[in-house]
């Protein structure tokens, strides 16, 4: 008996999120029956006969591990289509180089990640590139921001750092509006980073938006044990879609389809193939170990989410009710400008929050020192719980004119809460604050 016909094939279709976190593009080994994927640490792969693989070539332009990495976060996110790289920041250059050519404009959340903002300002700037930056929580921010050259509108949202909640609803109107008058190739993209809420939390696709990003590196893959970055892309708009494309083999020949006889067509997603073009082309992909791990995490996103989102609205709590604590960023306080729109866009708040306190950046760093449980590093979203100082970290390569006309301050803290016992995190929180 041939070993594939073994096991059955997993139906994820009308599975809830908890189960797909689990089984999503993945079943046993049909060689071994192993329950893991395994991880297929090879360069390249043999050929049956010239011109005919068993569906892979060289790993650069993919691997079996990474592809059940791509289809289960592509899945998650209610979609078919994804595109892993080696670092979120790889994810986010293969973006401008896919979609975009000189003298393109990008509008762009005014308190994106600092990395973002290093890499249009002083990578893509130079290329003709230009951006522009808003205030995404109002819809008509974006509207007076778009130019007849926007070819893409960037948001994060929840942001990083200041948790601004983008109106995704009405920013989609606009740019539908305004994409009904333009020609295909002057079409203007959407792009949400949901690296912050995971599709557990917020299912960006839902508003049609056009590209999902994530770095891997935080949430998806939850320890602190990697770094990497993922695109996915809405595979339900119709407009990204060529007509039927005839497939040919790598003589230039028709491939038959045995099954029927008839030659072999396939619908053609542009998004999808410029991507994975770029993907293999500049080869900033993941290596196998790294995918691996990355599945591995996924299989606990929702139990890591609920408790993060749980422990981060008790600090919350804690942090308002503290007279050392002047201002509190989070999306789930009924006094966040867009409260009502975080309800009901999001299924929960997220586990980041931003503070400062009333003595400011002396007071700050005091607090940053003293504390044990929380780890004093750049990242987030892992099980460990973290904190942040902005200006001097995560966007330090932001100018400092530039970070305060934002609204990131000197001052500004940012939490990343874990899945400890929050008793214990809020615990470690006050003996630092009273050492002030």
């Amino acid at each position: 008996m041939n070993n594939k016909s073994k096991f059955k094939k997993k139906n994820i279709n009308n599975l809830n999120f908890n189960s797909k976190v689990v089984h999503a593009g993945q079943n046993p080994d049909p060689t071994t029956g192993a329950i893991l994927t395994p991880i297929y640490q090879t360069a390249t792969y043999v050929l049956t006969e010239i011109g005919k693989n068993l569906g892979y070539e060289y790993s650069r332009t993919q691997n079996p591990t990474r592809t059940v990495l791509e289809d289960l976060v592509a899945s998650l996110e209610g979609s078919k289509y994804a595109i892993s790289f080696s670092t979120g920041m790889a994810a986010a250059d293969a973006v401008i180089k896919a979609l975009l050519k000189s003298q393109d404009h990008v509008v762009v959340c005014d308190d994106a990640y600092g990395g973002v903002y290093r890499l249009f300002e002083q990578s893509y700037r130079k290329y003709g590139l230009n951006f522009t930056y808003a205030d995404t929580r109002y819809a008509e921010n974006v509207k007076k921001a778009i130019t007849s050259q926007t070819r893409l509108v960037w948001l994060e949202t929840p942001t990083n750092p200041l948790l601004k909640v983008a109106d995704l609803e009405n920013i989609m109107q606009i740019i539908n509006s305004e994409n009904s008058t333009r020609k295909d190739e002057n079409k203007i993209f959407s792009l949400v980073d949901n690296t912050f809420m995971t599709p557990y939390l917020f299912k960006p696709l839902i508003f049609g938006i056009d590209l999902i990003l994530h770095s891997s590196t935080k949430f998806l893959s939850g320890h602190n044990q990697l770094v990497g970055g993922i695109v996915v892309v809405n595979d339900k708009l119709t407009k990204w879609y060529h007509e039927d494309e005839l497939i040919k083999d790598f003589m230039g020949k028709p491939v038959i389809d045995p099954e029927n006889n008839k030659q072999k067509t396939e619908k053609v997603n542009s998004l999808f193939t410029s991507l994975k073009f770029i993907q293999n082309s500049v080869g900033a992909v993941p290596g196998p170990m790294d995918c691996w791990l990355t599945i591995l995490g996924i299989k606990t996103l929702a139990i890591r989410m609920e408790r993060q989102d749980e422990n981060a609205n008790k600090i919350v709590s804690f942090l308002l009710g503290h007279s050392k604590v002047k201002h509190v960023n989070y999306p789930g306080l009924s006094s966040h400008i867009n409260y009502e729109i975080a309800k009901t866009q999001m299924k929960g708040f997220g586990a980041i929050i931003s503070f400062e306190l009333e003595g400011g950046l002396e007071e700050g760093i005091m607090l940053m020192n003293n504390v044990e449980l929380w780890y004093l590093a750049e990242s987030l979203g892992a099980v460990e719980s973290m904190i942040t100082h902005p200006a001097s970290m995560t966007h330090a390569a932001v100018p400092k004119e530039v970070r305060e006309e934002r609204g990131i301050s000197d001052d500004l803290i940012r939490l990343s809460v874990g899945i400890e016992s929050v008793e214990d995190l809020i615990q470690d929180l006050n003996k630092a604050l009273d050492l002030i």
